[in-house]
């Protein structure tokens, strides 16, 4: 079964993915931030991981930094609904930045129970092509 690690300090959030992936048969594990996201990296194998930009504590960027130099082969998403108050001024590019940081793929919040799924299954593919490749250079 694959194994999903979900990091994200809003409890509605993770309800909602941890039931939307369970239903399609993913073994999900839930972490209420990047301190106790990272224990359970250490204590489990997990195939991919969501991570959400904007925790309190250790903040998502930081995370998806030490998530990616820790399990740099398991596929990280990372999440965002970041808004700014001040939409006539020029707002940076979270998401982007994520990506530089070592994301695969970025969700924006609020997003579809389809784009989730579309996200997790193209990422665990591609790492699953990686992982054959090398196999079968080996």
């Amino acid at each position: 079964m694959t194994r999903v690690l979900i990091v994200d300090d809003d409890p509605m959030v993770c309800t909602a993915i941890e039931i939307y992936l369970e239903r399609h048969g993913f073994e999900v594990t839930v972490a209420d931030g990047g301190e106790v996201g990272l224990r359970a990296l250490e204590d489990s194998g997990f195939d991919l991981m969501l991570v959400d930009i904007f925790m309190p504590h250790m903040r998502g960027f930081e995370s998806i930094r030490i998530f990616h130099e820790r399990a740099p082969t398991i596929p990280l998403v990372a999440m965002s609904g970041y808004a700014f108050a001040n939409l006539d001024s020029p707002a940076p590019d979270f998401l982007h930045m994520a990506l530089e940081l070592g994301a695969t793929r970025c969700l924006r919040k609020p997003f579809t129970p389809g784009a989730l799924l579309a996200v997790v299954n193209e990422c665990l593919a591609e790492a699953r092509s990686r992982f054959s490749g090398i196999a079968q250079s080996n």
